[in-house]
């Protein structure tokens, strides 16, 4: 795919979204922080309909940490995975009271070093609590930059390093919000509705349908 399709793509999401963001509720970075931590194979529904009542009557690592594990789980209890992600998000807690005097810290490298966070759920606090051009490779991101030819890759690594080439800069803030929301509603898995997508005619997937 050259880079004049690769510009047009992704005016043409802008101009469907305009001001595209995560579809998770948050107020605060550390809200965010703690919904990309509970949406780890889990829907942002559920996380949200957890974090609505959570965050209600805990919106601080101080606050979380007096829930202690088992009042932490009353509220994340129906979410996927929800026993470890209830013992990571305490240890981050902990970690970001005595380490970063209860902020969230504002470098990849520092949030990589917080339970329960890796490099995605990095790249989405950098880019939508403080503003950094990242890209937070999920599966959808990943299916799209396959399956369209946008940026081809093995891994998720690799698809994130070659879109932050392949992205024009004007588009990079928002690229890959634009991307989830294309892959969750549009690009599906396992049968993407070509006929409601609006980059169809610059799409290079194969076996579309027109």
């Amino acid at each position: 795919m050259n880079a004049a399709k690769r510009h047009e793509i992704f005016a043409c999401l802008k101009t469907i979204n305009p001001n595209p963001t995560t579809e998770l509720e948050y107020r605060t970075p550390f809200e965010l922080l703690i919904a990309v931590i509970l949406s780890a194979q889990a829907t942002d529904k559920s996380v949200n309909l957890a974090t609505r009542k959570l965050f209600l009557k805990a919106d601080t690592p101080e606050k979380i940490l007096a829930l202690g594990e088992a009042g932490l789980v009353e509220f994340v209890q129906r979410i996927g995975l929800y026993k470890t992600k209830a013992k990571n998000i305490l240890a981050t807690c902990q970690l970001l009271i005595q380490q970063h005097r209860s902020e969230v810290p504002r470098t990849r490298e520092l949030l990589e070093q917080l339970p329960g966070v890796g490099r995605k759920t990095a790249n989405v606090i950098l880019n939508t609590a403080f503003g950094e051009p990242t890209i937070a490779v999920d599966t959808h991101i990943f299916r799209i930059a396959n399956r369209t030819g946008l940026a081809p890759g093995k891994n998720v690594l690799e698809v994130e390093l070659k879109l932050l080439k392949a992205v024009p800069k004007e588009f990079r803030q928002d690229a890959h919000h634009w991307l989830i929301l294309h892959g969750r509603y549009v690009c599906k898995a396992r049968k993407p509705i070509c006929s409601a997508c609006k980059i169809n005619h610059l799409c290079e997937f194969k076996d579309k349908s027109i």
